[in-house]
């Protein structure tokens, strides 16, 4: 009996040192943006926050709106009239229609494609970066960003959050002043916290266009090791049996 639990103990252990692995990588040191990507309603909410924001500039060239339909629980219908906006076909990817000529004048360089950034920088990174924006004229696009200091990216959801600005530290000799913290100066149309739960539907968006497969994985993947402990478990039954013998005679 005592090896018998102990082969349930092993299998179990198993499972739960696999759920670990399902969770999604963030950035080290910045608080957690507490997304949930198997949260189809924030995924509709951050799928619309991005083709009505970030599409214009960035693309997610490795994502097809046909893809999008189906993993959102959206009709043809919807996706083609409320999330596309570039005229692309539905079996097409997500590509931006800004004009390369264009985005190197306004920005210096090209904008990212998106559809990576989640597994690149992780989620939190990406909720703390657009919760971080603060007014500076210095900069050439008149904004920049606590986490991503010196960024050429304009706040693009300033709208939603209102305007920030920076609290400087007083400056040590020989040293420059740091930000301290962000004051809101023009509220937006959202509370901050309701804006917080715009980005954190926008990061749980970007989550999953990182990697579409992992609404199926993350359901199949525990009948998967569920199905492997039992496995285990049954086979450590057959060998127990099978050398019974020779551990009786022994």
């Amino acid at each position: 009996m005592k090896r018998y639990l102990s082969a349930m103990a092993l299998a179990l252990g198993l499972v739960v040192a696999t759920i670990p692995a399902f969770a999604a990588e963030g950035g080290e040191g910045l608080p957690s943006a507490g997304t949930n990507v198997n949260d189809r309603a924030s995924l509709q909410r951050g799928a619309k926050l991005f083709f009505n924001y970030c599409v214009g500039c960035h693309s997610l060239k490795y994502v097809r709106y046909s893809r999008l339909a189906s993993d959102l629980g959206l009709s043809e219908e919807e996706v083609m009239t409320n999330l596309n906006f570039t005229g692309a076909k539905f079996g097409e990817p997500v590509i931006s229609h800004m004009p390369a000529d264009s985005a190197k004048t306004w920005f210096g360089k090209d904008p990212p494609d998106l559809s990576l950034e989640a597994r690149a920088k992780g989620v939190d990174f990406i909720f703390n970066y657009l919760n971080s924006f603060y007014l500076d004229p210095s900069r050439p696009v008149g904004w920049n960003n606590t986490v991503f200091p010196n960024a050429s990216m304009p706040n693009p959801l300033w709208e939603l959050q209102g305007l920030q600005v920076a609290v400087h530290s007083e400056a040590k000799p020989g040293q420059e002043s740091v930000v301290e913290k962000l004051e809101l100066s023009q509220p937006g149309r959202l509370t901050p916290e309701e804006f917080k739960g715009a980005t954190r539907d926008l990061a749980t968006f970007l989550e999953y266009t990182a990697e579409p497969a992992v609404l199926e994985r993350q359901s199949v993947g525990v009948w998967v090791v569920l199905f492997l402990a039992l496995l285990t478990f049954l086979l450590y039954l057959v060998k127990h049996e099978y050398w019974k013998d020779v551990h009786e005679n022994h």
